[in-house]
């Protein structure tokens, strides 16, 4: 598919065939306990797990009441863009709060776009997930010293309540300490960390010359840090890679967000939608030292203002709602106040507020901002808008499958139709742990009423491949992308930009596939080659919508379209 990679029949099945560099092996039918501390290169198992963030975690801990679960991840565990997280977990728990109401305002971030089935599902489900944490261990921020019950409540951009449940400003660190201290007690867990996935096994059942039916996939290849690949056979695949921020060169996430998950299911054969909605936070701190360090929304939500260099507030004049408009409309104005005066970044300023408040709620941004030397209890924030968060992903249903059998799609990596076109603050890592939990009892179902014998899959060696001793070339096609993507596919985009970056993405994928099938595979290649991917992905789906809706914004289409009510959804063909 789109000259990656291509298929051969082997005993009815379809797999992943390398016909210039890799030679078939059939591998040996062998049982291994996935705790053994044994160097090998093929590992079996109930489950597979790609990605450690919530999503993954969650999932993890409780497919494992069923089965042997294994987790990759292409840093160390903690590495997730969970870890980063500052703000929080968006629950009704508040006796004045309703469901209706996250609901609404869920509704209303998405602009026509969101599942109302799904939101319902997952705005209902929440204060179960938040209690399913504390019982975990994870300590989140109350009102009463040692009384969860008394949960302290923050505030974001859009929601018309205080729901935002928080571990001060640094509550992705405690809900990911939370769950890996519980997978580290698991027996039927193991933590393969430095393993970055390559491909999926993907397979399907051969009816006719050129039809094809019951697509499964049955694990993945990863790379260690060693260079050398291994085999992972799973009858479930859950990816739960995260998002792609680093298709941008100015970006909230951390360096692992390189969309893997989705560029692989694409190549699968998984169907992708919404990529064209790529959410800009509005305040990441401006420093040539800081690299994508994000202040977090909840500033805004304690009565944090934005201004210009000379102190004028300017949000009211784009937004009702000022500082607290859903975060789509806040990057657009932060964006066109930087156009118009050519100012390099705004100002978030806090500095009314108590100091005594400000430490003890931001204490992680209080301190990091002072390392930098920013006061924010005396002085404002510079502050720019940073690729964030995509809101479209793998398409799902309700329980994470994609429509490839046996392949789930949770977190960041999923499009399960809960944000539409943009999503509300905070319910990324809600609907983590929903979707997590309703896979988790999905894939239980499908792993006991599914075939026990796992297929032969082709070990993975190298033939012909040599070291590169060019590796500029992926340094350099790593910041185009990045940089013609933030440039034509950013913020504001128009026709012109999206089609010189429809051109710009098939040169450079076409110099990346070469050099993909020329040299030894690293890491930093395979980031590149999803990066390319999931470029394409977005640029594809952004010509596609011939409207501005929510996160994508065309200056050539400037109002919404009821033809274009509906999810972008795109397959290789």
């Amino acid at each position: 598919m789109e000259g990656f990679f291509n298929f051969k029949k082997i005993d009815n099945f379809r797999v992943l065939f390398y016909p210039c560099k890799y030679t078939v092996h059939i591998s040996v039918e062998v049982t291994i306990s996935l705790k053994k501390e044994v160097k090998l290169l093929e590992y079996k198992t109930d489950f597979l797990v790609i990605g450690s963030g919530i999503a993954g975690l969650s999932f993890a801990i409780k497919a494992a009441r069923t089965g042997n679960v294994a987790i990759i991840t292409k840093r160390m565990a903690r590495e997730s863009a969970t870890y980063y997280a500052q703000g929080g977990i968006a629950s009704v728990l508040a006796p004045e709060d309703s469901f209706e109401s996250h609901i609404d305002d869920t509704l209303n971030a998405g602009a026509g776009l969101c599942n109302k089935k799904i939101v319902k599902k997952v705005v209902r489900s929440g204060p179960a997930m938040i209690h399913e944490l504390i019982e975990l261990g994870v300590q989140f921020s109350s009102n009463l010293e040692g009384h969860t019950e008394e949960l302290n409540l923050g505030r974001e951009g859009g929601h018309s309540e205080r729901r935002i449940v928080h571990a001060k400003d640094i509550t992705g660190r405690a809900v990911e300490q939370g769950l890996l201290d519980a997978i580290d007690k698991h027996p039927n867990i193991t933590v393969y960390e430095d393993f970055i996935a390559v491909d999926l096994f993907a397979h399907s059942k051969f009816v006719g010359p050129t039809s094809i039916e019951n697509e499964e996939v049955w694990g993945a290849y990863a790379l260690d840090k060693t260079d050398t690949v291994h085999t992972f056979l799973s009858h479930i695949t859950v990816l739960a890679t995260g998002g792609a921020g680093k298709v941008y060169i100015y970006t909230s996430n951390p360096d692992i967000a390189t969309g893997d998950g989705i560029a692989m299911a694409y190549r699968a054969g998984a169907e992708i939608a919404n990529m064209e909605f790529m959410q800009f936070h509005p305040t990441c701190l401006y420093h040539p030292e800081a690299k994508n360090f994000l202040i977090t929304e909840a500033l805004r939500g304690e009565g944090a203002l934005l201004k210009l260099k000379d102190s004028t507030e300017f949000m009211r004049a784009h937004h009702k709602k000022a500082e607290l408009a859903p975060r789509d409309i806040v990057a657009r104005a932060i964006d066109f106040e930087l156009k118009k005066s050519g100012d390099e970044c705004v100002y978030l300023d806090i500095s009314h507020r108590d100091a005594g408040f400000i430490k003890d709620r931001f204490p992680n941004i209080y301190n990091r901002c002072l390392d930098y030397g920013v006061d924010i209890t005396k002085e404002p924030i510079p502050v720019v808008p940073a690729a964030h968060y995509i809101c479209g992903g793998i398409k799902t249903d309700e329980c994470g499958r994609s429509s490839i059998k046996r392949l789930y799609a949770i977190g960041e990596a999923a499009s399960t139709g809960l944000h539409g076109a943009n999503r509300l603050a905070s319910n990324s890592l809600l609907e983590a742990l929903v979707m997590a939990d309703s896979a988790a009892e999905s894939a239980a179902k499908e792993l006991k009423t599914g075939s026990s014998k796992l297929p032969v899959i082709p070990i993975w060696e190298t033939r012909g491949a040599v070291t590169s001793d060019e590796a500029v070339v992926i340094s350099q096609n790593w910041d185009e992308v990045r940089r013609f993507m933030w440039n034509y596919v950013g913020i504001v985009r128009s026709n012109k930009r999206l089609e010189r970056a429809r051109r710009r993405i098939t040169l450079l994928e076409s110099e990346i596939n070469e050099y993909y099938w020329d040299f030894k595979i690293t890491s930093d290649l395979l980031e590149l080659r999803n990066i390319a991917t999931v470029a394409k992905l977005i640029i594809t789906c952004a010509e596609t919508r011939h409207e501005s809706r929510g996160l994508h914004y065309n200056i050539d289409y400037p109002g919404r379209s009821e033809e274009f009510l509906h999810d972008t959804v795109i397959k290789p063909t």
